[in-house]
């Protein structure tokens, strides 16, 4: 198994969340394209307004990392209109893959129809445009039910409404990595949630996000039956060592 290939490597901070200058921080995006190319990641997980300096050191290097970024993160509940053109700017910017911040607090509030409609308009103009799209529902912020219900509603959705044959270019994702739960519990991805899932998306892709932090849990995940792994960690992950960092 090449875990790497496993591997969406990770770094979603701003320059303000993380503390440093713009220029600090950006360094840190090009040492993750770096690190990527190096070990030969799937992806760089960033910000979209780092897209091009990252798709110019990849084209330099030849290297087949593709490049994924985040739409209405953390929160999510920004309107349809907001998050699809979000999406088309990154889309321009040579996006490949596009996670999207699912409107969790919609769905709790029992607003599905806005759900099932943002999950339809997202998905067909990634697929318009040859992108991924993934959808991170916030598993922390769910109960089990909760999650089971939405992982279904977003099959159903895709498989209705672009055939079967798409869901191989659909995944539904268990976190952000930045959501703060009330008691300090984890608020990522766990065994428990990421087998709730995979239960109810399947045949979507799934991609266990937030808290996968070494080997020995990445290897479980995908075990378990995972696509991919979202992670500021790959590292640690490839090196078989412990990270005890908290965040995503």
């Amino acid at each position: 198994m090449k875990i790497n290939q496993f591997l969406d490597a990770t770094y979603l901070k701003t320059a303000e969340q993380a503390g440093i200058t713009e220029e600090e921080n950006l360094q840190n995006v090009i040492s993750l394209v770096e690190e990527a190319i190096l070990y030969e990641y799937k992806l760089i997980m960033i910000r979209a307004n780092y897209i091009k300096t990252a798709r110019r050191l990849l084209n330099d290097a030849k290297s087949n990392v593709v490049i994924g970024t985040v739409i209405d993160f953390p929160a999510g509940n920004s309107s349809l209109e907001n998050k699809i053109s979000e999406a088309k700017e990154a889309i321009n910017l040579t996006a490949d893959e596009l996670d999207f911040v699912v409107d969790y607090d919609a769905f709790k509030n029992g607003k599905i129809s806005s759900i099932k409609k943002e999950i339809e308009e997202c998905t067909a103009l990634c697929l318009k445009h040859n992108k991924k799209a993934k959808f991170i529902i916030e598993v922390a912020a769910l109960s089990s039910e909760e999650i089971i219900v939405i992982s279904q509603l977003i099959k159903e959705v895709v498989i209705e409404k672009f055939g079967l044959e798409n869901a191989k270019n659909v995944f539904v994702k268990s976190s952000t990595g930045f959501f703060k739960t009330d008691d300090n519990s984890a608020n990522g991805a766990t065994l428990e949630t990421i087998k709730l899932i995979l239960e109810n998306a399947k045949p979507l892709k799934v991609k266990a996000a937030g808290g996968v932090k070494n080997y020995e849990m990445a290897t479980k995940m995908i075990d378990l039956g995972v696509d991919r792994i979202g992670t500021s960690s790959s590292k640690q992950i490839i090196n078989k060592t412990q990270n005890v960092n908290q965040g995503y």
